[in-house]
């Protein structure tokens, strides 16, 4: 689950695209896209106009675009409009804007990149290490986030084993993990490393310590699931702060030999201005 979590948005340009692996293939949110190629300051409205004039040249939109759950800027499920790569081509073809072309190129690479993750789960590792690689993060710091991915996934595997199944619970039970080893629900977390944006992930933003000692608390946490057998919400939950109270003890441990604080308001918002300024450099270039 954490896996499609990470692979649920794609970057155009600086445009956030989400998408959603659906009936053995990608289908995008048509709304984003439309923004993408900044047809329109109202993406909605432009879609709306789009959708009719589509019909009345033969494409039915009704019968090639499905409606899927993404989530929306409030953090919560919405159903959006949603269309394969296919369909996404002949979409793009009536749209006029500059940047249709590299998007047609883009979305090619992209809607490719899931199946050959199913056959090869290492590729997945090094697109998500090339991710951070291009925006300045340091190596070592990237190896322990992705190794860090890896031990989320397992943990979430785990849960919807044990019949874990709903988004709000697996975002309680991270949230017991956190507020035991590190004392702030992901949320506070994020409000004291300055993180404003709904999309921003509060693990990007983690120190080289933050980050291992959340892989500390969610393979303990995986592990005590297991070894108690823990099965539905309650249990699990039970768990999960165990699992914290683990990586809380050892945090304590290390501020206490080490005299420093762990918990940090440091983050990493820096990359993302550093490489707004070079984008801009570069247009102004081109």
């Amino acid at each position: 689950m954490k896996q499609e979590k990470e692979n649920a948005l794609v970057v155009f340009q600086d445009r956030k695209i989400r998408r959603i692996w659906h009936g053995e293939e990608w289908w995008f949110s048509i709304i984003d896209i439309v923004d993408a190629l900044e047809a329109s300051t109202i993406p909605k409205r432009y879609w709306s106009d789009l959708k009719a004039k589509l019909a009345d040249e033969g494409f039915e939109p009704y019968d090639k675009i499905v409606q899927l759950k993404l989530p929306a800027e409030d953090g919560k499920l919405r159903e959006t409009d949603c269309a394969n790569t296919k369909n996404i081509f002949r979409i793009i073809q009536s749209i006029p804007s500059p940047k249709a072309e590299p998007f047609k190129l883009w979305l090619a690479k992209v809607g490719y990149e899931r199946v050959q993750e199913i056959e090869n789960p290492e590729l997945a590792q090094d697109r998500a290490k090339g991710y951070y690689e291009i925006k300045g993060y340091p190596k070592d710091w990237i190896d322990k986030r992705i190794r860090g991915i890896a031990i989320r996934q397992e943990l979430t595997d785990e849960w919807k084993s044990r019949g874990i199944a709903e988004e709000k619970d697996f975002a309680i039970l991270t949230n017991e993990i956190s507020k035991a080893t590190f004392g702030k629900t992901v949320q506070q977390y994020k409000e004291f490393k300055s993180l404003k944006k709904k999309n921003q992930n509060l693990r990007d933003h983690m120190t080289d310590w933050e980050l291992i000692l959340t892989m500390v608390g969610e393979k303990a946490t995986n592990d005590i699931t297991t070894a108690k057998d823990s099965k539905g919400f309650n249990e699990c939950k039970d768990s999960a702060n165990e699992g914290g109270q683990i990586a809380h003890n050892t945090r304590k441990e290390i501020e206490q030999k080490t005299g420093k604080k762990i918990v940090s308001s440091d983050n990493f918002l820096y990359l993302e201005e550093n490489k707004k300024k070079l984008d801009k450099k570069k247009a102004g270039r081109d």
